[in-house]
């Protein structure tokens, strides 16, 4: 197994595949290099001498400039790192337009649905439309498990603190995510729960819904009946009732749209995890199925990679409005626009967002970009479309699910547990953190590092989320961990 990686070329750094210790001269395939300190696995050493104020070059692009003059062999990280990254930008389209070959679609066992894509899961879900009804949902979520069994694989309630004391788009996301939920595919029967003096009611969001199956969506406002949860038990019995016919079919997979998040990110994930994420976004894209690439801010440094991709000069503009206007919303906050890695991620050897961003953007494959969508909007484009959404795991994932996909990919160095609406794959970036995290983690890209390939790693993915999409549960979905985090914005009455 090598010990370092040089992942371009063009690098001035190579990466640790393993820890490493001062004194080793190891072999990275274009030369040696005498390490003069202790290298921590996904950290980076400098291959010849960088001068100070010299861009230091990973992924084949800039990540940074040195902040002091860097020997050979020493370890570059946050203390002769620093961000070459600055405000707002003008962009220029230079496009590639990408080729790619169109496959037959592979087929998964799914739920057909009346209206829309089909469902990769048949689940009683119980919407609040505001916080102040979680606990009623919850305590119906429990009362119904007794419903949940053959073809209702489940009964779930999720959380959330808004619907009330919001304006402006604060109050308009929040509609548009409940909204959503409640004709995503995955759920086979939704019970909408109000209290019946919110903002954001149920006859304020009726008109969200628009074409809707009214078998599969009932409502219930608990301030106008007497026992909400005698009430609510009826309803969803209805609910369940009506899914008694559901099956899965064969369903071709270009009917799947798959969400590729990462967090928890380490210096590995832009060479292992990532990189096979954008290999099985290649092959679902090239059978005529949907990916989503998300988190905006982690975009930045690398964002000309996918404006240069997209595939005509209107999503070239709605790119450069996406990176922009996120940009503009940090610094309506009076927020550092580049306050970005965590703490987590630069113990993982990610040391600036360049380097961040450089990696998390290999998710996003080769393909071209067919689409731009604004926070909450349905994807109605097939092929990679970028989402606006904040870094933040759970934001992000929701948001994912928000726009339809029925699956959220997410890649992981430092291990998570957490789960969105829709069934979340977790991806090692490296072998340690799948062998400790058993209970976590569905899928181990560090054997790259073990002599796999790119693409073997990419096409046992896909073969993975064919049997996720047939019905295989998720770690996740074990532990039975489901959250749901919608994006605030804005002043709360």
């Amino acid at each position: 197994m090598n010990k370092l990686v040089q992942i371009t070329p063009k690098d001035l750094v190579a990466v640790a595949l393993m820890p490493l210790q001062a004194g080793e001269t190891i072999d990275y395939g274009a030369g040696t290099v005498t390490l003069l300190q202790d290298l921590p696995m996904g950290h980076k050493v400098a291959l010849r001498a960088i001068r100070k104020g010299e861009p230091v070059i990973k992924y084949g692009f800039p990540i940074g400039e040195a902040t002091q003059d860097i020997p050979e062999g020493a370890h570059i990280h946050t203390h002769n790192l620093h961000t070459l990254l600055s405000g707002k930008k003008e962009y220029e389209w230079h496009p590639i337009h990408p080729g790619q070959e169109k496959k037959q679609p592979a087929v998964f066992q799914g739920y057909p649905r009346k209206i829309g894509r089909p469902g990769i899961r048949n689940e009683l879900w119980i919407l609040p439309t505001v916080g102040c009804v979680n606990d009623i949902a919850a305590a119906l979520a429990h009362r119904a498990q007794k419903l949940a069994g053959g073809p209702v694989e489940g009964v779930y309630s999720f959380r959330h603190p808004y619907g009330c004391s919001q304006m402006g788009d604060d109050q308009e996301n929040t509609r548009k995510v409940i909204s959503a939920l409640v004709k995503h595919p995955n759920a086979g029967g939704v019970l909408l729960l109000g209290l019946g003096c919110e903002n954001s009611g149920i006859e304020q969001l009726k008109p969200y819904l628009g074409d809707y199956d009214q078998n599969r969506i009932r409502f219930l406002v608990c301030q106008e009946v007497e026992d909400e949860l005698e009430a609510g038990e009826k309803l969803l019995e209805e609910l369940a009732a009506n899914m008694q016919a559901d099956r899965r079919t064969d369903c071709p997979a270009d009917q799947l749209v798959i969400g590729m998040k990462c967090g928890g990110s380490d210096g590995l994930s832009g060479i292992t995890a990532n990189p096979t994420i954008g290999v099985f976004s290649d092959l679902l894209t090239a059978m005529g199925g949907t990916t989503i690439l998300t988190e905006v801010p982690e975009m930045f440094g690398a964002e000309t990679i996918l404006m240069d991709r997209c595939g005509s000069e209107e999503l070239f503009g709605k790119t450069v409005h996406l990176i922009n206007d996120f940009k503009a919303y940090f610094e309506s906050y009076h927020m550092p626009v580049y306050e970005n890695p965590s703490p987590g991620n630069k113990a993982g050897g990610i040391t600036t967002l360049e380097d961040k961003a450089l990696g998390c953007t290999q998710k996003s494959g080769s393909s071209a970009v067919k689409g731009v969508l604004a926070y909450g909007e349905p994807v109605t484009t097939t092929g990679l479309n970028l989402l606006s959404a904040p870094g933040n795991d759970l934001v992000a994932a929701t948001a994912e699910a928000v726009s339809g996909a029925q699956m959220v990919l997410f890649s992981t160095g430092r291990g998570t547990p957490f789960g969105c609406p829709v069934p979340t794959v977790k991806i090692a970036t490296n072998t340690p953190l799948a062998q400790k995290k058993r209970g976590w983690i569905d899928f181990n890209a560090g054997r790259l590092l073990e002599g796999m390939t790119l693409g073997e790693l990419g096409r046992e993915l896909l073969e993975l989320v064919l049997q996720v999409a047939s019905g295989k549960q998720t770690k996740g979905e074990e532990n039975g961990c489901r959250d749901l985090a919608i994006f605030k914005q804005g002043v709360t009455l």
